[in-house]
């Protein structure tokens, strides 16, 4: 399951990267997003390692923040505008606070044998952030 979850974030992120790619003519903004996405993540489950604190309070809020950026992102692509920079920015935000409350699940909830669960969200919510870092960056062309 693990292998075909990975499998079908590949299919989705391989042709944005490409696109990424194709529109700014080199890889070395991708690059740049991906360290940015792994400082920030790294600085995200420090806070969470360190502290060892319960983050499970955001749940409500993070929940309410994906409807209303999905309700954005329908409404974008039905009315034909751009979400534009502070879009973006949000959704860096509800990343960012998506891999607090993933990697608290991870070290106060999950069990050994939940590695599973605990690695997909995780890892979603890290690709998540890195698309709007990616978003950021192309953004400033």
């Amino acid at each position: 399951a693990y292998a075909l979850y990975v499998f079908a974030q590949a299919i989705i992120f391989v042709p944005l990267l490409y696109i990424a790619i194709y529109y700014t003519e080199s890889a070395e903004l991708v690059e740049q997003a991906a360290i940015v996405t792994l400082a920030l993540f790294t600085g995200i489950s420090a806070v969470v390692m360190v502290t060892k604190k319960d983050f499970s309070f955001l749940k409500a809020g993070l929940t309410v923040g994906f409807f209303i950026a999905m309700g954005l992102i329908v409404a974008g692509s039905l009315f034909g505008f751009d979400l534009g920079l502070w879009f973006s920015v949000g959704m860096c935000v509800l990343a960012g606070g998506s891999i607090l409350y993933q990697t608290s699940n991870l070290v106060n909830k999950y069990g050994t044998e939940d590695y599973i669960p605990a690695s997909l969200g995780l890892f979603a919510s890290l690709m998540l952030l890195f698309w709007y870092v990616l978003s950021i960056f192309m953004s400033r062309d």
